[in-house]
């Protein structure tokens, strides 16, 4: 008997945006105590992880527009987690975490942890992995035509 393919139900976009909503509060939930929103989190981690770096760079490998990535720095900045230096030229810009940065990284990376390890609880290990394995093939597939500022 051959298997018969459902079409999609519903916007894939909005799908994704509510899923998306979801799992950002659960995350939220575990990552609050240190004060960092999960947006916060991932871009700390990020130049944490990998900084010093040009903020372009750093723009890219997030997946980000520089506009967005400037507005995102904006609180890691009021609050002296980040700092951004001149870069070789006069047009480009360095970020780096500062220790107090990296120090509530730290504090946040195990709040992280135990919200990921919530979700697979929640939603079975295998689910998740299939689910991250999906996702990065979608993304694979939107590739480049996909660039940043299509969020």
């Amino acid at each position: 008997m051959a298997t018969r393919t459902t079409a999609p139900q519903g916007c894939t976009n909005l799908k994704l945006r509510q899923a998306s909503r979801l799992v950002t509060r659960h995350y939220e939930r575990f990552v609050a105590p240190t004060g960092l929103k999960a947006t916060q989190y991932s871009l700390l981690s990020h130049v944490a992880k990998l900084g010093p770096l040009g903020a372009g760079e750093l723009a890219a490998l997030m997946k980000l527009d520089a506009s967005t990535l400037s507005r995102n720095l904006q609180p890691l900045l009021a609050q002296g987690w980040v700092e951004v230096h001149a870069g070789a030229d006069a047009r480009s810009r360095v970020v780096q975490a500062t220790p107090a940065g990296r120090a509530l990284r730290a504090e946040a990376q195990r709040a992280w942890k135990r919200a990921q390890l919530a979700l697979n609880a929640q939603l079975g290990v295998e689910r998740v992995a299939a689910l991250h394995a999906l996702l990065d093939d979608c993304m694979a597939r939107l590739g480049p035509d996909a660039g940043p500022g299509d969020d």
